[in-house]
This record gives structure tokens, C-alpha cells and sequence, in this order.
């Protein structure tokens, strides 16, 4: 298919966090989707039917959630960068084959422009309680990366970064957004095409015939991947298989298999964190928040100092790995942690794990935006 018009727009662009998401995903070099669309992500789907075939990609609309994400799985092992959307309910339907994705070790992006739930839940409305459904929503063990964008510029960077994090660890990758975000409007910059960061899939050092597709090529821990159809014999299995690719029942191949796939995220983990710090050199109470709790958490940490409280915000870019050492390093400094969360407490139970101090929420169910108020009260109280 020929293509039409330039895979990245670069320039200054007045956009919604949805369609930024798609914009970011061509510009990372997605040229294939397959999605079901569910409010409050359609916008990224129906983005992408018009963009894709101007770039020569492909879209397909599909009969449900858990086709879509099979067949964003076989087109990523046919060597194309893979996405598809959806929201709350839907990405529940994936979660089989997100597992699916753990296991052969396929790399893609899953955004989840999350609502208020559970269930069909609040559809149009915004939520952010699937933090615990990224991390565990599939079976067995396994380490998961999930970006929380808290912009429509963040949601156009992050996409890119998710796409790089995929090739780079071998795995489905999550963008965690917000409705509040998916639909937000503001100003994007898209950069121009050569600034736009690649990181490319680990290759086989050897030719087709020869060694092991399924042994980690370094200490990274992570096995190379060519595309099938390039002469190498490829074996992907949702089965426990041996470097081999073959199945194998063996319990010390299994157990070597799963450490293995949690290892490449952890031990790589201080290199895949981000989060960014408001105010906190001095704080006595740390706001922890993601996604647009945070853009209210940071209205009452300015709210809280005019009244005389040293309020900070740790603001969580990726929500999974999840930065526990550093809140262990901020409970030896602070008083006291709020969590800001439009759930009802699913990260506040993370930090809690990782602090010596008292950690109050400042939560809401799901259907509206977290309020300021809501939060500067929980900082007065903490304090």
C-alpha cells in the first residue's frame, strides 16, 4: 500500500489524549491495529482506521476484545509494531491473551483509557481502577511495565516509550491512561521524525539452524526475535517450553522459565521507573499520585504550602514496576504520604508496603475527576 502522509506530524498540534495515543503509536512505527472500539478509548481507534492506510498500515476492526489482542500478537511475530485499545471491561477480555503475550514473550502496546467500573461501570466516565487488573488481571507469575500518561503530550510520549519497552523487554506493554486525559485537549508537540526514539528488537547472533531462540542473549535476560518468515524455525507456545521453544513439563524448565520472565523486568527496573518530583526537597507530606489525580494532587500540594504545610508530589509515570525502593528512601524524610487516586485505594496499598509512615488516601470511586479539595484535605489531616 502506498503511502499518503507522513507517519509523524511534526509540528504544534491542539489535540485530545486519544488521538495523541495514535499519533504517537504511527510516529513509533506502528503500522498494524486490531481493536474492538469501547468508550472512552474509541477516538484512538477510530484515529488510527483513518491514519493507518495513509501510511501504508493495516486496521481491522474485530468482532471482540479477545480476537484483538491474538491478532495484535501474530502481527508483532510477523515483524510489525502492534497496538490495539480499549477500556476497563475489554481490557479484561484480553487478559487471557495478554498472558498469552507474557509467555511467548510478543512485543506490543495495550492501551486501557481506563473508566469507572467495575463491570460495563460508568462508560463515559472517568476511573482509574484497573492498576491492580495491569499487574494481575492475567495468570501465573510475571512482571508487567504500565505507563500512567497524566496529558495529551504524555500520552503521545509515552506511547512511543511503551513501543520502545516492548522491543527492548520482549512483552505486551501497557499505557494506563484516564478518561480525563483520553479526552483532555491541549497543545502536543510532535518532535520531527529523526528525534523520535528507536529501540529495535534483540536479534539472533547466529543464522537460521543454528542455537537457541529462546536463550537470553546477555544479562538482560531477554531472548532474540527474529520475524517469522526470515528462515529461522520458530516455535511460540503459550506452554512452558525449554530455550528450545519446545513444550516441556518439566517443573525446573518451568521454574527457570518464569523466574526468568519476571527477572527481565526486575532486575531491569531502575532503568524502566520514571516519576517526577514537585516540591519535595523540603516536604513533610508526599503526595503520591498518577495519571489526572495528579494534576489535582498538584493544586492542593500548592494549596497546602499557602497555608503553611510543606507538602511535595512524587508523581508516578510508571505505575508498574512500581517504585517501592524510593518510597522506603521518602519514609525516612517525610511524616507522612497521601495517596491521591480515583479508586479506592489500590496504589495506597503499594505504598504502604515500602513505608515506615502513616499513609492516608485520598480516593473516589470512580464517575467525576478527582477534586483538590479532596486532597488538600487528606495533606491537612496527614499533617
Amino acid at each position: 500500500m502506498t503511502q499518503k502522509a507522513p507517519a509523524v506530524l511534526t509540528g504544534r498540534h491542539f489535540m485530545n489524549g486519544d488521538v495523541a495515543c495514535a499519533e504517537g503509536a504511527l510516529a513509533a512505527g506502528c503500522t498494524f491495529f486490531a481493536g474492538y472500539p469501547i468508550t472512552p478509548s474509541t477516538e484512538i481507534a477510530e484515529r488510527m482506521a483513518q491514519r493507518l492506510p495513509e501510511v501504508g498500515g493495516i486496521y481491522i476492526q474485530m468482532e471482540d476484545e479477545l480476537a484483538s489482542m491474538n491478532c495484535v500478537l501474530g502481527a508483532a511475530w510477523a515483524g510489525r509494531r502492534a497496538m490495539t485499545a480499549t477500556s476497563g471491561p475489554g481490557f479484561t477480555l484480553m487478559q487471557e491473551n495478554i498472558g498469552l503475550g507474557i509467555i511467548t514473550e510478543t512485543p506490543c502496546v495495550v492501551v486501557n483509557v481506563q473508566r469507572g467500573g467495575p463491570s460495563t461501570g460508568l462508560p463515559t466516565l472517568p476511573g482509574q481502577a484497573d492498576v491492580m487488573q495491569a499487574k494481575w488481571g492475567s495468570h501465573g507469575d510475571y512482571e508487567v511495565i504500565a505507563y500512567a500518561p497524566a496529558s495529551p503530550q504524555e500520552m503521545f510520549d509515552l506511547t512511543v516509550k511503551a513501543f520502545n519497552a516492548a522491543d527492548t523487554y520482549r512483552l505486551p506493554v501497557f499505557v494506563l491512561a484516564d478518561e480525563v486525559v483520553g479526552h483532555m485537549t491541549e497543545r502536543v508537540v510532535i518532535p520531527d521524525a529523526s528525534a523520535i526514539p528507536r529501540a529495535e528488537r534483540p536479534q539472533p547472533p547466529f543464522p537460521p539452524g543454528e542455537g537457541l531462540l529462546y536463550q537470553p542473549l546477555d544479562g538482560a535476560l531477554v531472548p532474540p526475535m527474529p520475524p517469522v518468515g526470515e528462515g529461522y524455525a520458530i516455535h511460540a507456545t503459550g506452554l512452558t517450553h525449554d530455550e528450545r521453544g519446545y513444550p516441556a513439563t518439566s517443573a525446573e524448565v518451568h521454574d527457570r522459565l518464569v523466574r526468568r520472565l519476571r527477572d527481565k523486568i526486575l532486575r531491569n527496573a531502575d532503568r524502566i521507573i520514571e516519576y517526577e518530583e514537585y516540591l519535595m526537597d523540603d516536604a513533610d507530606v508526599c503526595v503520591v499520585s498518577f495519571g489526572s489525580s495528579a494534576r489535582s494532587a498538584r493544586h492542593a500540594v500548592n494549596a497546602a504550602r499557602k497555608r503553611g504545610i510543606r507538602a511535595g508530589l512524587l508523581r508516578l509515570i510508571t505505575v508498574w514496576p512500581f517504585p517501592g525502593s524510593h518510597i522506603a528512601v521518602l519514609s525516612e524524610r517525610v511524616k507522612a504520604f497521601v495517596v491521591a487516586e480515583l479508586n479506592l485505594g489500590q496504589v495506597e496499598t503499594q505504598v504502604q508496603r515500602f513505608s515506615t509512615r502513616p499513609v492516608l488516601g485520598a480516593h473516589h470511586g470512580g464517575g467525576e475527576m478527582l477534586t483538590p479539595e479532596a486532597v488538600l484535605n487528606a495533606i491537612e489531616e496527614a499533617s
